[in-house]
């Protein structure tokens, strides 16, 4: 049986996990778990340890594991300490082993420390070994999606649904794509990240965030800011929550040097600001090109 499946053993561990409820698949009770699942619960904590900022620790913890699962681990937790070469050692050397290759947690972290490292054709290598895992799936969408493919995030979204059904990740993804495609599709994921943000059983500063994104695509400025100010309640220096308040702010007109200052203080540094420094070269470079020119009296 699939243990991610609505009659598994994780289906509440790994549903918690995608709505980013991290705290709460950390105090899932795990000691009646089967064994074969062991592993892959595990597996799911440390990576919810690593998206609360304990990297090191989780690091320290799988350090001379022999489990692949686990190597996979620490090369995620190396990505988020910024040392991307490493990271990235492990993760090919993963890849590059077919029995480990095989497993499904290897696919889905060794495949996002690629990705990051901006190696997307290994990543979707990797990936598409999968057989039927809703991770790998919901990975190789954003992949998709950053690489401005929103006709295969497109194609993957809906072949999946075929098998998924109606999972939690599958609804999340298939928002996703919406947010991308625009037009009705952004009511319609609004109506996704609503439900879980208003639920207290699935609330989550990534449910809240990813309501007011849907908000302010909505032309709703008001109900935004709401969603991300009950989302800085949660956890005051969330990046996520500050850079979609910082961008809420500059489309109103507000001064956001305060916000601006709050994200360069969140490790690492925010995509929002390196895309902001990078424009900024390039228009300081665009400028350069051409000198003032002073007609004479």
């Amino acid at each position: 049986m699939d243990p991610y499946s609505a009659e598994g053993e994780l289906v509440t561990i790994h549903s918690q996990f995608h709505q980013g409820q991290y705290q709460e698949v950390l105090d899932f009770d795990a000691s009646a778990l089967a064994a074969t699942n062991a592993v892959p619960a595990r597996v799911l904590a440390h990576r919810a340890r690593i998206a609360l900022g304990q990297a090191e620790e989780v690091l320290a913890e799988v350090q001379g594991e022999s489990a692949p699962e686990l190597a996979a681990v620490a090369a995620l937790a190396e990505l988020r300490l910024g040392r991307a070469d490493a990271a990235v050692a492990v993760a090919e050397r993963l890849a590059a082993s077919p029995d480990a290759a095989a497993i499904e947690a290897v696919q889905v972290l060794a495949g996002t420390v690629l990705q990051a490292a901006g190696k997307s054709d290994e990543a979707l290598v990797l990936l598409s070994q999968h057989t039927g895992s809703l991770d790998a799936t919901a990975l190789i969408v954003q992949i998709h999606l950053q690489q401005n493919r929103t006709d295969l995030a497109l194609k993957e979204v809906t072949a999946a649904r075929r098998w998924a059904q109606d999972s939690t990740l599958i609804n999340l993804a298939e928002s996703w794509v919406g947010l991308r495609l625009g037009g009705d599709k952004y009511q319609q994921a609004f109506y996704v990240f609503e439900e879980l943000a208003q639920a207290p059983s699935t609330s989550s500063v990534f449910s809240l965030v990813s309501q007011a994104v849907c908000e302010l695509h909505l032309g709703r400025v008001e109900e935004a800011q709401a969603a991300l100010e009950q989302a800085l309640e949660k956890q005051p220096d969330n990046a996520d929550a500050l850079a979609n308040l910082l961008v809420l702010h500059a489309v109103v007109g507000k001064d956001v040097s305060e916000l601006t200052s709050s994200l360069q203080k969140s490790p690492p540094q925010h995509p929002l600001l390196v895309d902001l420094e990078e424009k900024s070269d390039l228009f300081d470079k665009a400028a350069a090109k051409y000198s003032a020119k002073v007609a004479a009296a």
